[in-house]
């Protein structure tokens, strides 16, 4: 049986202001901008009003079910977060430290080891798997850091994803590998990239540690991406940093950072592929569409492998 999936939906931390946690925001100035709470209220209220999603309060994350095949968990990784930490400060690996907050989180892991659903999809909305950010040119690291929201002196550590509160990220892990939970998919965008990863118990081993889970990421339809930012022809400044990326981190299997488009996802009990199309111009609402790259995994295997063909 094939399930669409088209029905999940989280905000961005640009639904109130830029690098948003629960707290505040990085771009956001008490008193030029007025009071942060009040400016939360004002913008979550606008959300609800204009989003095809149920209003219940500050509590975004839910469950949908699709029979036996599939449950899509969709979190909230914005309004509970705490604040961002600078990369290499030591301060991610802090136990009081959360993404997702301590109720979500639980709430989390509770569905991921009681579901009984064949694939377990979880939507969220920064990326989960451990990314090291290589030595590389400044001209090409700072709008690397740039576009991914990181200070731009530099750092191993994307802070401003699961990277920044990684005891949320080694409990969530922890949970599947204890209680054998197979056939989890993490469902994720912001990065304006495309990406398909394992997500190891130890990403320094791997292969040798073991892949508890995968990771598909879909790129922007719009927003700008690194060729973009660099205003050079696509697919020349940025191979260098793909290649180091996929070099330094063997769990990560493909990074495209220059295409624009979108991703259809297929569910079957053989296995959940996720098809990658590109606009040939992403400035006309008539461009052209081309397939790019496809990646499946395969029911029990917990790892993502490139396949020639799209299902769609």
């Amino acid at each position: 049986m094939d399930v669409p999936l088209c029905v999940g939906v989280t905000w961005h931390d640009h639904e109130v202001a830029n690098d948003a946690w629960s707290g505040g925001a990085g771009n956001h100035t008490p008193g030029a901008e007025g009071e942060y709470a009040a400016r939360k209220a004002a913008a979550h209220r606008a959300y609800f009003e204009w989003m095809p999603v149920r209003n219940a309060g500050d509590r975004l994350y839910r469950r949908l079910r699709f029979g036996k095949l599939a449950e899509l968990t969709m979190l909230d990784l914005r309004t509970h977060r705490s604040q961002q930490v600078k990369a290499l400060s030591g301060e991610v690996d802090r136990p009081d430290r959360s993404i997702a907050g301590a109720e979500q989180l639980r709430w989390l892991i509770d569905g991921l080891v009681g579901s009984t659903a064949q694939w377990k999809l979880v939507g969220t909305s920064v990326m989960i798997t451990p990314t090291l950010i290589p030595p590389l040119p400044s001209e090409l690291l700072g709008p690397l850091l740039k576009l991914l929201g990181l200070p731009q002196e530099g750092g191993a550590v994307l802070t401003d994803q699961w990277d920044g509160y990684t005891a949320d990220r080694r409990k969530v892990l922890k949970a599947l590998a204890e209680n054998k939970v197979k056939d989890t998919v993490f469902l994720t965008g912001d990065v304006h990239s495309s990406w398909a990863a394992d997500i190891p118990a130890d990403a320094g081993l791997y292969p040798l540690s073991p892949s508890l889970a995968t990771e598909l990421v879909c790129t922007s339809v719009t927003s700008d991406n690194i060729d973009d930012v660099l205003k050079v022809p696509p697919r020349t400044a940025s191979v260098i940093v793909e290649k180091a990326i996929t070099g330094l981190n063997r769990h990560i299997k493909w990074v495209e950072y220059d295409s624009h488009g979108a991703s259809v996802l297929e569910v079957t009990p053989a296995g959940t592929q996720m098809d990658w199309y590109y606009l040939a111009d992403r400035t006309k609402p008539d461009s052209a569409v081309r397939h790019g790259r496809s990646f499946l995994v395969k029911a029990g295997t917990q790892r993502v492998q490139s396949v020639p063909n799209p299902l769609a």
